[in-house]
């Protein structure tokens, strides 16, 4: 966190800088307010970027057996761009090393399901499910390993996670 606002700033610099060299170039005929608006604009573009290509970076940073399953856009009143371009801000990844098949019922899959979220600053989460790829029944377990059967889903039979886990 502490970098990206150095690098914010920087750029709000950068972008003054070429502000006032363009002031310089057109002998102070440009206003002077030319100098604020560049920095401000220098730096909401870093920040957008960064927002953008903060799914492609998480990415690039997973090991190769963690496959994606599901992504989620959102977009906010305060950021009026994401209406027309809409950015991923959330996803969840399945590793697929850690799949267990049930010893009794080879139907029924035991995984970890990770939740990578874009923050202020970015939070993983995980949670262990189970789910039957017969019923496409989807239930997470409590963290005393219960199965948690008030939040049970019932996946679509084209669901990304359901393809992965159960293949």
């Amino acid at each position: 966190m502490f970098w990206t606002l150095v690098a914010t700033v920087v750029c709000g610099l950068g972008a003054a800088g070429i502000a006032l060299a363009l002031r310089s170039l057109t002998r102070q005929r440009l206003p002077k307010w030319i100098i604020p608006a560049f920095a401000g604009a220098g730096m909401m573009a870093y920040l957008i970027q960064g927002e953008y290509t903060w799914y492609d970076f998480k990415q690039a940073q997973l090991p190769s057996e963690a496959v994606v399953v599901n992504t989620e856009s959102q977009a906010v009143l305060w950021r009026p761009w994401s209406f027309a371009f809409p950015y991923v801000t959330a996803f969840s990844t399945v590793d697929i090393n850690s799949v267990q098949r049930n010893a009794n019922d080879d139907n029924v899959v035991l995984f970890t399901l990770y939740r990578f979220e874009q923050k202020l600053t970015d939070s993983v989460s995980h949670r262990v499910h189970l789910l039957n790829c017969t019923d496409r029944e989807l239930v997470p377990l409590a963290s005393d390993g219960r199965p948690s059967l008030d939040n049970m889903k019932i996946l679509t039979p084209d669901d990304r996670l359901l393809i992965t886990v159960c293949r």
